[in-house]
C-alpha cells in the first residue's frame, strides 16, 4: 500500500483516505494504483460491508497530478479507470465523504461511489474544459444522470464550480455536514447501510444501478434472478427470525 493511501477499518467499514495533502489529494498513478488495491481488499474481506472514501487536510481530491500528466504518467488503470475506480466501482457500497474540493477526477471519483456526504464548504465541479481537457473518466456521462440535463450541461461547458449546498437541492449530495463533518456524517450514514443484510444491500445497489435502462416489460424478469438468491439465503431466514424474537440479526452473508 502506498503511502499516499491511508486504510483503517471502523467496524465492518474500510476507511480509505487519499493522503495527499499538500498536492490537495490530486491523484497520481501511485495512489491509483493503491486505491485499486484497497477496493480489492473490500470485496474479498467478508468482514467487511462497505467503505468510505475521504481526502486528507481538508480536501476530498483536486484532480488528476498535472505534473504526473506531463510526465506521461496518467493516473488510470486499464478497465478501472481513473483512480483505479470509476470505470469499475465495487460490488459492495462505497460512500464519499467530501470535504473542499472535489474536482475534475476528483468529482468522477465521487461521482463513482454510491452516496455523498459533503461539507456545506464543498465545491465539485468539472474544469478540464478550461484546461483544454475533456472529463472522460466517467463526469460527462454520470452528471447527467443525477441531476437536470441543463443543469449537468451548464457544468460541464462552463467549467465553474457547484456548491454543496446546489449539489444537494439537485439531489447529487444525500446529506449536508457542517465544515469539518462530513467524515462522521459519512461514517453514521455508513452504519447505517452496515446494519442490513450484506446480500441484501450488495443486491438492492446492483438493481438501483443497473434498472434504469430495463423496460417495464422486462423488468421484473431481470430482477427476478438477482433477487432469487437473496430470498432463499440464511441471511433472509435470520433477518426474519431476528424480527420475530425482538432481537438484532446477525449476518453472516450467505
Amino acid at each position: 500500500m502506498s503511502d499516499t493511501l491511508q486504510l483503517e477499518t471502523r467496524g465492518n467499514v474500510l476507511l480509505i483516505t487519499l493522503n495527499r495533502p499538500e498536492a490537495r489529494n490530486a491523484m497520481d498513478f501511485e495512489t491509483a494504483t493503491a486505491l485499486a488495491a484497497a477496493i480489492d481488499r473490500l470485496e474479498a474481506d467478508d468482514t467487511l460491508a462497505l467503505a468510505v472514501l475521504t481526502g486528507a487536510g481538508g480536501t476530498f481530491c483536486s484532480g488528476m497530478d498535472l505534473k504526473g500528466f506531463l510526465a506521461g504518467k496518467r493516473p488510470s488503470l486499464p478497465g478501472r479507470g481513473f483512480g483505479g475506480l470509476t470505470e469499475a466501482p465495487p460490488r459492495k457500497v462505497l460512500i464519499a465523504a467530501v470535504e473542499g474540493y472535489a474536482l475534475a477526477g476528483g468529482f468522477e471519483l465521487a461521482l463513482a461511489c454510491d452516496l455523498i456526504v459533503a461539507s456545506r464548504a464543498a465545491k465539485f465541479g468539472l474544469p478540464e474544459v478550461k484546461r483544454g481537457l475533456v472529463a472522460a473518466a466517467g463526469g460527462l456521462m454520470r452528471l447527467p444522470r443525477r441531476v437536470p440535463y441543463h443543469v449537468a450541461m451548464e457544468y460541464a461547458l462552463t467549467g465553474d464550480m457547484m456548491s454543496a449546498e446546489a449539489a444537494h437541492a439537485y439531489g447529487l449530495v444525500n446529506r449536508l455536514a457542517e465544515p469539518g463533518q462530513a467524515l462522521d456524517g459519512a461514517l453514521a450514514l455508513a452504519a447505517a447501510v452496515g446494519a442490513n443484510g450484506p446480500l441484501a444491500v450488495a443486491t438492492s445497489k446492483r438493481i438501483v444501478a443497473e434498472s434504469a435502462d430495463w423496460s417495464n416489460e422486462e423488468m421484473f424478469e431481470r430482477q427476478r434472478p438477482l433477487v432469487a438468491p437473496v430470498l432463499a439465503s440464511s441471511d433472509a431466514r435470520e433477518g426474519a427470525a431476528a424480527f420475530a424474537e425482538k432481537r438484532k440479526p446477525v449476518w453472516t452473508g450467505k
